[in-house]
């Protein structure tokens, strides 16, 4: 392994090693979201919520879209490290018991950003 490679492994198993960032990849199946909405369902700051999204999207799990006056958050489709496109599949599947995950995921279902996101 190269340290290239060390460094890569590092960032994605540290966007990983949160379990506010497992939320909002969890969160971010159900549909792509803007920073309003994330912060609302996991209670945290803006500021916190925008920390955590850019080491996902550093990481290669999320990426960010222009929306009108919106900024998106989703799921990457095509991965460009191999370590995400390998975990990425797999980790759809995991924490589905969890009981704040499942929490999330309903209230992801439900949240709108036209009701909690004054712009």
């Amino acid at each position: 392994m190269t340290t290239k490679n060390i460094k890569t492994a590092e960032r994605v198993f540290k966007a990983l090693s949160d379990s506010n960032r497992l939320r909002i990849l969890k969160i971010l199946q159900v549909k792509p979201m803007a920073v309003c909405e994330i912060t609302s369902i996991l209670k945290l700051a803006t500021s916190t919520v925008s920390n955590h999204l850019a080491l996902l999207r550093d990481a290669g799990f999320i990426q960010d879209e222009k929306d009108g006056k919106w900024v998106n958050y989703r799921l990457t489709d095509e991965y460009i490290e191999k370590y995400v496109s390998e975990l990425a599949p797999l980790f759809r599947e995991w924490l589905e018991d969890d009981p704040l995950v499942k929490s999330d995921m309903k209230q992801a279902k439900i949240v709108d950003r036209f009701v909690i996101c004054k712009q």
